[in-house]
């Protein structure tokens, strides 16, 4: 809480009375709350501004910073803030694994949702760099694929059994969409043009 919050705070802070008004912060996708093995999505693909569940800390922390910013953008109405719920971050040379069904982990929906660091740049990049528009936003950012060996229904069935009858699926369930990101992802596309250029899926 101390450096998410409160030090994001002191750093906006001085900036604005120094005249800034574009802010691009680094958020995660693990403000919904996912790191607890009792977690369950409310919406899938799991939308910008998924409500926080969080029961662990690090998800929370992330969450106030964002509720931080939008106090701060109810004082400062010319400021320009973009939280970027970041998924997790892989290297250039890495090939991740796959999730495949079976119990659920700690890590959730946040496992296959990744994005190669040159992409991760890449988006900050093009947040910074996009026109200014006055106002709060906040987009997810992952990869353009879930990094799973079966179809996403077929792994939230397995994760959350009777839990996941209350889910609507049916985007996954389009051919040609069953390994769709667990989180949506046109927000960021439509308001700065970000794609993920590198797929997570192994070739």
């Amino acid at each position: 809480m101390s450096v998410n919050v409160l030090g994001t705070h002191l750093l906006l802070r001085t900036l604005l009375d120094r005249g800034c008004r574009k802010f691009v912060l680094a958020s995660s996708i693990a403000a919904v709350g996912f790191q607890s093995v009792r977690f369950r999505p409310l919406q899938m693909p799991i939308p910008d501004e998924h409500p926080c569940l969080d029961r662990d800390g690090y998800g929370v922390s992330k969450y106030l910073m964002e509720e931080m910013t939008r106090y701060v953008s109810r004082q400062e109405d010319d400021a320009d803030i973009i939280n970027i719920r970041l998924a997790s971050v892989i290297r250039e040379d890495s090939t991740p694994s796959p999730v495949r069904t079976g119990p659920v982990g700690q890590w959730s929906v946040g496992a296959p949702s990744l994005l190669y660091l040159s992409d991760a740049v890449r988006c900050f990049t093009m947040a910074a760099e996009s026109p200014r528009k006055p106002g709060l936003r906040i987009m997810n950012a992952v990869g353009a694929q879930a990094c799973v060996a079966a179809p996403v229904p077929e792994i939230l069935r397995a994760w959350y059994g009777a839990d996941i009858d209350s889910l609507d699926l049916s985007h996954y369930e389009r051919p040609g969409h069953e390994r769709d990101p667990l989180y949506t992802i046109d927000r960021v596309r439509e308001e700065i043009g970000f794609v993920p250029l590198r797929s997570v899926l192994p070739e």
